[in-house]
């Protein structure tokens, strides 16, 4: 097995797939599509293009769908919600599906649609996560981070070493024969410095401070639990998440 680690969309390989790609961001779209699956969810459905989200979700009656829109931290006038994982409760999305955009994320899941394996992960499914790959045990892994517009994240990356030191750990292989490219080695040591930190680490990245003053405390919060939650989202068709 070989994990790559891209930071953003944009450094992401467009000539190749790997056997499985895992989408990261944990501020917040990762960390809202494993929340609304766990509270009931029928599917999750991606967009990166807000308009082509109202058309697609018209279709839908308006009582089965959710819309979901966040653009620099805030909600898209004329959805239901934003972006904010505390929203996903059971009451609110069982047995409905979440039409979604984000400024980020769901670039990001775009970018790698075509791998035959997509998952969408955060910390709080992290141990979801390495169970599946160690179930699995695809040759290629790549974990795409979604950074913010462009630009590198502490959290994607940190997440990323997450996942890559804990399979390190359980299939008891040195790191250079598992790292594919230096990010991944960079993301491991970045997770060992702050691992009993998130909250912290996340408070320093800009895209916590962005939240922060957008009062977005308890997002940040919860966003920073690890393994809290035993559910994968996977993708079923291009766009359309489901649970494992």
């Amino acid at each position: 097995m070989k994990l790559f680690v891209y930071h953003t969309p944009e450094l992401t390989p467009t000539d190749q797939v790997p056997d499985c790609a895992i989408v990261l961001d944990i501020l917040r779209a990762t960390t809202t599509i494993a929340t609304a699956l766990n509270a009931g969810a029928e599917a999750i459905q991606a967009f990166s293009d807000m308009e082509k989200l109202m058309q697609v979700s018209e279709q839908w009656p308006p009582e089965k769908r959710l819309r979901a829109g966040e653009r620099g931290g805030a909600m898209v006038a004329g959805c239901d919600l934003g972006n904010s994982p505390l929203d996903c409760t059971p009451e609110r999305v069982q047995g409905r599906r979440l039409f979604i955009s984000t400024t980020n994320g769901t670039r990001a899941l775009q970018c790698v649609q075509n791998a035959p394996i997509v998952l969408a992960t955060a910390f709080i499914n992290r141990l979801a996560t390495v169970k599946y790959i160690l179930a699995q045990q695809p040759e290629t892994v790549w974990f795409v981070g979604s950074g913010w517009e462009g630009s590198f994240s502490l959290e994607d990356t940190a997440c990323a070493g997450a996942i890559a030191h804990s399979l390190q750990e359980k299939l008891d292989v040195p790191l250079n024969e598992l790292a594919g490219n230096d990010e991944v080695i960079g993301a491991i040591a970045l997770y060992s410095q702050w691992k009993d930190q998130l909250l912290q680490l996340f408070h320093h990245a800009s895209h916590g401070k962005r939240l922060l003053r957008l009062d977005c405390h308890e997002d940040l919060k919860y966003c920073a639990q690890t393994d809290i939650l035993d559910v994968l989202p996977i993708q079923k068709e291009p766009g359309v998440l489901v649970k494992a």
